[in-house]
């Protein structure tokens, strides 16, 4: 038997130990046994059942031999029930201070396999709520944060930030006055006390600090100053605190915890920020789009008719029917630039090969060919009669469309392709933009440039006037600048500029909000929506795969249209309708009432 097995209970064995030493077995016996009472008859029922017996003189009674088996199985009954001190095989459990998970009974691999993904329940008791995102969810965040600091900020200070006046240390009375002051003229410090105190106050005799007499928050009027009074604390309360206050708004009658204007600014409505879809409204395809840069290939003219150079031709499509007409065919020449009139159905081409066409797009006939570049033309500009075409060749040339001439102005400044043009008909100013990263305003139809501006580091394509303010032109640089830069071109200065971590391809003024839109290349070819001039953007569009190079504006204001190398056309809604009273108070209604007539 091993050391960690208990007593055999067995009749034969406990026998056979009780004949060999029948004294120890006495002993083996605990005293509080049941059956040590009886244990000198069970020992001579066990030697006679067992046929010995040390005498050999009587023989086994049956009867006897049963009832003392039934007495020795009961014992061992007992035994069983009350345990004694014996080692047992199976060992217990012992848990410290320290969790350790116990993962009997658990099968690991199937409780594995049902893990959701995402670290998500299995079975969520409620709907997942969905994560705002996108521009709007960060106006409304912006917004509700600037509420809450302007709350705070009313609530502390009551539209006054305290700012401590530190105490004049020097003795000179002129210092001590000159630096009141100062403090009485800053109405962004604190004034207590009152900041009218005259220089006779500050006499030696004043220093001397006088006891309070009985309210220690009680203050003494500025009259009690003009006498040349010495004492600093009023003897009484003014008489106007013990009148009633007859204020509807004191927060003595408030059942709110805040201030009146701190309930004024909460219960005064907020502008809702402008939703705008993320998603175009219509895709259109276009086949050989060219993916280049320096081209200008889709204009939306007066008429409600987008114009798009595909290859050889030229085609337009009718918003309002939906109907697709093809313009011309150059069979031997690519175009390069499409530009409508600002007002009538007259639509100018420039090709490869230099040579600017003007079309007849209601009759599908064209007008005249006219000559003058060497390499291709590909920017158009028109300002009434008046019709610029900037070409490859570093040269921009001004054409009378009436004249018989094939160039009325030649203008020389750039000295690489030009790639950006765009006239502001109210101030008489032509800007353009070219890869020699430089942005030049030229007055009317003068030779010499107004001012030559070189701050972009890329090539400038992106150009756009503004139509709610005079003399005000955003230009946007290439790949090595990506900033969008504000100019006043009255004065020559830059007055603002914005990082936009991308190519700016085009830019586009609202014609009904002081907005702007912009298009982008790498990385992420994104058309963007910005406030102006806090420069926020109001949304952020994607779709396209390729450099948004294209961007053209709907006649009412609403809609742009923007294409890409990916060969697709995509309409967005970005702006809200014009408003017939102005725009948002500005009066700006009259100067975009012009600009925005339908023929």
């Amino acid at each position: 038997m091993g050391e960690d097995q208990p007593e055999s209970h067995h009749p034969s064995s406990m026998s056979t130990r009780s004949m060999e030493n029948p004294s120890a077995a006495d002993d083996a016996m605990p005293p509080d046994d049941d059956t040590n009472a009886n244990s000198n008859k069970k020992r001579a029922h066990l030697n006679g059942a067992n046929g010995h017996s040390r005498d050999g003189s009587e023989p086994v009674d049956p009867g006897a031999l049963s009832r003392a088996l039934q007495g020795v199985e009961q014992a061992a009954r007992s035994r069983e029930r009350t345990p004694v001190g014996s080692p047992s095989r199976k060992r217990q459990r012992i848990y410290g201070d320290r969790f350790i998970p116990n993962r009997d009974g658990r099968d690991l691999q199937a409780s594995f396999s049902l893990i959701p993904d995402n670290n998500s329940p299995a079975t969520p008791s409620k709907a997942k709520k969905r994560t705002p995102h996108g521009e709007l969810h960060f106006q409304r965040n912006e917004e509700a944060n600037r509420t809450f600091s302007n709350l705070l900020q009313s609530e502390l200070f009551h539209n006054t930030v305290p700012q401590p006046t530190p105490p004049t240390l020097s003795p000179d009375p002129v210092f001590a006055s000159s630096s009141h002051s100062t403090a009485i003229n800053d109405p962004s410090r604190a004034r207590t006390p009152p900041s009218n105190l005259s220089s006779s106050v500050l006499a030696p005799a004043s220093l001397t600090p006088s006891t309070p007499h009985k309210n220690i928050f009680t203050y003494m009027s500025p009259q009690h100053h003009r006498n040349g009074s010495a004492h600093l604390t009023p003897s009484r309360t003014p008489q106007s605190r013990h009148g009633p206050n007859m204020n509807p708004h004191s927060d003595l009658y408030s059942v709110s915890p805040i201030n009146y204007d701190s309930q004024r600014l909460l219960l005064s409505p907020k502008k809702q920020p402008r939703a705008v879809s993320k998603i175009p409204f219509k895709v259109l395809d276009a086949p050989d789009l060219a993916d280049d840069f320096y081209l200008n290939l889709v204009d939306w003219g007066s008429s409600n008719i987008l114009g798009v150079g595909l290859g050889p031709c030229v085609f337009m499509w009718n918003s309002t029917s939906g109907k697709v007409t093809k313009l011309c065919d150059l069979q031997d020449d690519i175009v390069t630039s499409v530009s409508w009139i600002q007002r009538g159905s007259h639509i100018a081409i420039g090709t490869n090969k230099g040579l600017v066409q003007i079309w007849d797009a209601e009759r599908c006939r064209r007008l005249r060919t006219m000559t003058g570049h060497s390499a291709r033309a590909g920017a158009l500009a028109w300002n009434d009669h008046i019709l610029t075409s900037g070409s490859r060749d570093r040269s921009i040339l001004h054409r009378d469309v009436r004249q018989p001439e094939q160039w009325l102005r030649k203008l020389s400044g750039h000295k690489q392709e030009v790639c950006g043009l765009r006239w502001n008909g109210e101030d008489g100013q032509l800007a353009s933009g070219g890869n020699d990263n430089k942005l030049m305003v030229w007055d009317k139809l003068n030779a010499t440039p107004l001012y030559k501006f070189s701050e972009h580091a890329a090539a400038v394509k992106a150009i756009a006037w503004s139509p709610h303010q005079h003399h005000l032109l955003a230009s946007g640089g290439g790949t090595a600048d990506r900033r969008i830069k504000f100019w006043n071109t009255q004065t020559g200065t830059c007055i603002n500029e914005i990082d936009t971590g991308s190519q700016v391809c085009n830019l586009a003024w609202s014609k009904n909000s002081n907005e702007l839109v912009s298009t982008h290349g790498f990385s992420q070819n994104q058309i963007v929506l910005w406030k102006y001039p806090s420069m926020t953007q109001v949304a952020s569009l994607t779709g396209h795969t390729y450099r948004v190079l294209y961007l053209a504006m709907s006649p009412d204001g609403q809609t742009v249209v923007t294409g890409a190398g990916d060969e697709t056309l995509r309409f967005w809604k970005c702006f809200n309708r014009r408003q017939r009273d102005g725009i948002g108070g500005d009066g700006l209604g009259s100067r975009m009432e012009l600009s925005s007539i339908l023929r």
